[in-house]
């Protein structure tokens, strides 16, 4: 399946092949919904996306998993020097010597995207080396332009769009925030482990909640009526996220639109988990079930088939008109 999408993008160096086939080994082992959706897109954009969501998940786990040893200054020490090697890598200042930044250059050389959208993303990486909470949801969202926002903008150019992209980038954002936005639901208790609380501080003191609660339950494993109001709001908020971003699906290229469509559903069904599972996220971690996955990727499956098709019909001449013929051949 690699060799497939690589041969199919023209990516034909070796070394270059073997990064690209790096990160679609992070994006397959850390984001399994996501790498779900993107097998729905044509062969040739897959090796893109993986280059982007595998240098994402790379510099996430310099933020979180450098291991247990790991003191802050060499996680800073090793986010700078991520940030040093892509910043030279896209102006072209010399080859990256780390497969993930070298595959996330050639991506972003081939789709011309905003270097900002990087420098944006690398910010927000740092922040979560200090911040460890959010006032408000304002300051949250500060945050999650580059870390999530500006990596829906940085998939826009790989996906195509049917109308200008200008239209379509604040739908992408939104759907990347919302999709960040349901992880933090689900991986609260996680993230409380590392010492982090996402959900912004104002919604969770408008139900009576703080961080000493929120340690309280997950360590005793108890639950209170205060905790469970402040995760449905937090639900609210984002069903509302979802709702900004839906319209530009319709804008995307019909054939990356199933992908984008699935990716949708996927994400907005662990919601729907959270609350069947009556938000204990502080206990337990939400998780759709195999067959409500599989049915929405088999669903992405049809819709899929129908677009190529579609794509296909369009690219074939229609028979010219009878007169036309006749004028023709009278001729």
């Amino acid at each position: 399946m690699t060799g497939r999408e690589l041969d199919a993008a023209g990516i034909t160096d070796p070394e270059l092949r073997a990064a690209y086939t790096r990160c679609r080994l992070l994006n397959a082992r850390h984001g399994r919904t996501y790498f779900l959706a993107t097998r729905l897109l044509p062969a040739d954009r897959r090796p893109a996306v993986h280059a982007l969501y595998g240098f994402a998940r790379w510099a996430d786990d310099i933020v979180d998993d450098t291991g247990a040893e790991a003191t802050p200054a060499e996680r800073a020490a090793a986010l700078t020097r991520l940030d040093r090697l892509l910043r030279r890598a896209l102006t072209g200042g010399g080859p990256a010597d780390e497969p993930v930044v070298l595959a996330l250059a050639d991506t972003a050389d081939r789709y011309a995207i905003e270097p900002a959208h990087f420098t944006d993303f690398m910010a927000s990486m740092r922040a979560d080396l200090t911040v460890t909470d959010y006032a408000t949801y304002a300051d949250l969202r500060v945050y999650m332009h580059g870390s999530a926002a500006a990596i829906g903008l940085q998939m826009l150019p790989v996906l195509g769009t049917v109308t200008a992209r200008a239209l379509a980038a604040p739908h992408a954002a939104a759907l990347g925030v919302a999709f960040q936005l349901t992880n933090f639901l689900r991986d609260v208790g996680e993230d409380l482990d590392r010492g982090r609380v996402y959900l912004p501080a104002d919604l969770l003191a408008a139900h009576g909640v703080h961080r000493d609660l929120l340690l309280w339950s997950r360590h005793t494993g108890r639950r209170d009526p205060r905790i469970t109001a402040a995760l449905r709001a937090a639900e609210d908020l984002t069903r509302a996220v979802y709702r900004e971003a839906e319209p530009g699906l319709a804008m995307l290229d019909p054939v990356a639109r199933p992908c984008i469509r699935t990716a949708y559903l996927l994400y907005r069904n662990i919601l729907d988990a959270i609350a069947e599972g009556g938000y204990a996220v502080l206990h337990r971690r939400a998780v759709v079930s195999r067959r409500r996955r599989a049915s929405v990727a088999a669903d992405g499956l049809v819709r899929v088939l129908s677009a190529r098709l579609g794509a296909r019909r369009a690219r074939t001449p229609a028979p010219a008109p009878c007169g036309a013929l006749d004028a023709k051949e009278s001729g």
